[in-house]
């Protein structure tokens, strides 16, 4: 959506704020879309603020061909480079538009769909094994809402994972068969004693009330044109039917506060105007840079170095996950890209026995090489030489990939870099982020597990990503960390800051260690539970 049909969009619509609300939620993606589903069901008054437009689904078809068709720069899900401006001041350079997406339904709009329960070691990591901190919660606690949070993404699983935490029950949805090259690794596997199991998934196996079941489209990322997969704008669309507002293209400037209170968001409209919505309490739910962000620029005399920070930590221990992967051909059919998602893992290398490594989550891609479409639009033959070529690139391609935990480092933070100005002139956020040793060494660990199943399946290994060359995963957390201790966290563990009594953060921001898990299931058990702590409260 271009500016101009933005623009003709907004006719008639209504950006004022709500005279009387009990709620008023920053934030569209999966954290702020749950909370305000289950606030507004319980019959509160909710408003939800978000920065980014509202898209239309009929468009995803379009949005899947502009993905697949060359010739065009434009993202699949647009972008503005005021709006999104940042600066990366770090040991590494940190893409951060890579992969966020403003607008409702956040960045599930354009993720992988990858649901998996954090292991009882990630909540007691310092005391387990002397690495990173302990999280003021037990998996134990977490429990209940991981189920809830499973049956509300409809998450298709075998619950067949040896390795994982214990569960009651079944995951709604029988899981996804294994891929073709599953198959392949399997006989590996076993000969280097890798076990492996199916991986739960965010997307319908089957159909259900909400949406059909997946139908192997394999644009998963960026784009899932049938809606099988899940994104927050199924929780929206729920809030709105149990009467809560959602008003897109309204970034939030700064939270407006009194003592111990957060009094008002104070939010832009696209016709230059400002506003202030009230509530009783607030939750900010916009991700693990753009709430530090906020906080930061809701500087006071009360709070000199940004609300909710008393501790100086707002910002402070920024994590991501870091990939490591290896792959390259065989010389028989592997079926590439048939699914076009992970259906097979291994969780055998997650948990540590002592401190000398992080958490691995191993991969096998199916996905692995170029389509046949890629290859025919980027050749410069025509005709049977073309085929040659499609027949000689297509359809042998391998590989495994791995999410790498990332220790919490205090010197990895968002800040505001005050030399550069977004579209309101408020600073841009400034990821200072690097990579340590030990992530270093779990990388390299990584590798070798991997060539030594690929080196047992006879691929000829054609790349490596590892240490010198590794990049992020693009699952921002840790910057307003949990914790009992308001000298060494920012929120509670009910995720209300220690500061303000009626200010919660619900997301990824809140984590204190990252494990190698995607974290979009244990985002939307948080906020599950923070839900029913600010419900208590009304």
């Amino acid at each position: 959506m271009s500016a101009d049909e933005a623009d003709s969009d907004d006719e008639g619509v209504d950006r004022t704020p709500s005279p009387r609300a009990d709620v008023c939620v920053v934030g569209a993606g999966p954290a702020g879309a749950l909370v305000a589903a289950e606030l507004s069901a319980a019959g509160h008054e909710v408003v939800v603020l978000d920065a980014g437009p509202r898209f239309d689904p009929d468009d995803r078809i379009d949005r899947m061909e502009r993905h697949l068709r060359p010739g065009t720069d434009a993202p699949v899900w647009d972008t503005d480079p005021e709006r999104d401006a940042y600066s990366s001041t770090g040991d590494r350079e940190y893409p951060l538009n890579a992969a966020r997406v403003k607008g409702i339904g956040g960045t599930t709009l354009h993720w992988q769909g990858m649901v998996m329960r954090m292991h009882e070691q990630d909540f007691e990591l310092r005391s387990s094994v002397g690495l990173g901190d302990d999280w003021p919660i037990d998996y134990d606690d977490l429990r209940p809402y991981y189920a809830a949070a499973e049956d509300e993404l409809s998450v298709s699983g075998a619950s067949d994972d040896p390795f994982a935490p214990p569960r009651e029950e079944p995951h709604p949805l029988p899981a996804f068969p294994p891929s073709y090259s599953d198959s392949l690794f399997a006989e590996a596997c076993e000969a280097v004693g890798l076990a492996t199991h199916s991986v739960p998934n965010a997307r319908n196996s089957e159909p259900t009330g909400e949406a059909s079941a997946c139908v192997g489209y394999g644009t998963c990322k960026p784009v899932c044109p049938s809606g099988a997969k899940y994104d927050a704008t199924r929780h929206i669309d729920i809030a709105e039917a149990n009467g809560a507002r959602v008003l897109d293209r309204v970034p939030v400037q700064r939270l407006d506060h009194d003592g111990d209170h957060v009094t008002a968001a104070v939010y832009a409209t696209p016709d230059g105007e400002e506003h202030r919505q009230e509530a009783r309490e607030f939750v900010v739910a916009a991700g693990g840079v753009e709430t530090p962000r906020l906080l930061l620029l809701s500087e006071s005399e009360a709070y000199p170095n940004g609300l909710a920070n008393s501790s100086g930590l707002v910002g402070r221990y920024f994590m991501d996950h870091l990939f490591a992967g290896m792959g390259g051909t065989l010389e028989e059919p592997t079926r590439q890209k048939h699914v076009g998602f992970n259906t097979t893992e291994s969780h055998q290398f997650y948990d540590r026995p002592d401190d000398s490594r992080t958490a691995i989550k191993l991969e096998f891609l199916n996905y692995a090489g170029p389509a046949p479409a890629d290859i025919a639009l980027t050749a410069d033959s025509f005709g049977d030489e073309l085929l040659a070529e499609i027949r000689e690139g297509y359809g042998t391609h391998v590989a495994m990939g791995a999410l790498v935990e990332q220790l919490p480092r205090r010197e990895n933070r968002i800040r505001l870099d005050r030399s550069r100005t977004d579209d309101h002139g408020n600073p841009v956020p400034d990821v200072v982020w690097g990579v340590d040793g030990t992530t270093r060494r779990t990388i390299e660990r990584a590798n070798e597990i991997q060539r030594a199943v690929l080196v047992q399946l006879g691929v000829d290994i054609g790349w490596t990503v590892g240490p010198e060359n590794t990049g992020p995963a693009y699952h921002h957390m840790g910057t307003t960390r949990m914790g009992t201790d308001p000298a060494e966290s920012v929120v509670n563990p009910q995720l209300r800051t220690h500061d303000l009594a009626n200010l919660t953060l619900a997301g990824s921001s809140v984590f204190v260690t990252g494990g190698a898990m995607n974290p979009t299931l244990t985002i939307a058990a948080l906020s599950l539970k923070a839900a029913d702590h600010v419900a208590e409260r009304l």
